[in-house]
């Protein structure tokens, strides 16, 4: 049976923290180039399907955690809040895996990317479920610390936000079209990366509830890897529509 090595938990997390900054310098000027920022579509074969590629690259984060749990030996996730916890990670990769790809009409997805995302997933579900599952400790009232409750709204309020906006997303397109339209509705009606948003609010309540260095190391990490593209994508949607609302923000309501 594995141990918690706290220096492990260290090192892994200030590597998460260092490749969120690695991030924020390689695509604060120029975006990720894939989807709508793609200059040169790559040829067919370097590709594949937007739903499969989805489905492969978030699966780690669902697998892994799952796995060390059953490495468990007895089962630990005492008290309540390690369960609590767990469980709110492997919902968001559960939707990310097994119901978002099913519904998504992007374009095929670059084998590249795909590889680092997958790389990505299983570090960090790893680094995630480690940590709750063999070295995580918290007092047997945990549920009701301020930090659990406010984090554990916070969560369910960017994932709200997140799911509800990845299906005005979906809509935009029938099926067969590559074409980029407007978003409307929503959190849409504000900002232009509704969805990433979502995400960034969601992740940052999850480290809240958790109270973590891997959590906090995470959030940051979510916020420099797609709070540039949220901007990027609102420099696009201005650029190419001219009718585009000047009121939007970039990524938060009211601010940027």
């Amino acid at each position: 049976s594995m141990e918690c090595f706290p220096s492990l938990v260290l090192a892994l997390s200030s590597l998460l923290g260092a490749l969120a900054l690695l991030q924020l310098s390689l695509y604060l000027r120029v975006p990720s180039g894939y989807g709508k920022h793609e200059e040169r579509p790559c040829k067919a074969r370097g590709r594949l399907p937007a739903r499969c590629a989805w489905f492969l690259q978030e699966l780690p984060s669902f697998l892994v955690p799952a796995l060390l749990l059953a490495l468990r030996s007895p089962p630990r996730l005492e008290p309540l809040a390690c369960r609590l916890l767990c469980c709110l990670f492997c919902w968001h990769y559960f939707y990310r895996t097994f119901i978002y790809p099913f519904f998504t009409r992007g374009r095929p997805f670059p084998l590249q990317l795909l590889f680092f995302g997958t790389l990505f997933c299983i570090y960090n579900g790893f680094l995630q479920g480690y940590y709750l599952i063999y070295c995580a400790e918290y007092p047997s009232d945990w549920c009701t610390d301020i930090r659990f409750t406010s984090g554990l709204l916070l969560f369910l309020l960017g994932m709200g936000i997140n799911i509800h906006s990845d299906l005005l997303l979906c809509q935009l397109r029938k099926p067969g079209e590559v074409t980029y339209k407007v978003p409307q509705g929503g959190l849409f009606t504000y900002v232009s990366g509704a969805n990433y948003f979502g995400e960034i609010v969601e992740w940052f309540g999850f480290a809240i509830a958790t109270w973590s260095l891997p959590a906090f190391a995470f959030a940051f990490f979510t916020l420099c890897c797609i709070g540039p593209r949220a901007y990027h994508h609102h420099r696009y949607y201005l650029k190419t529509f001219m009718d585009y609302p000047k009121s939007r923000k970039a990524l938060i309501p009211f601010v940027f």
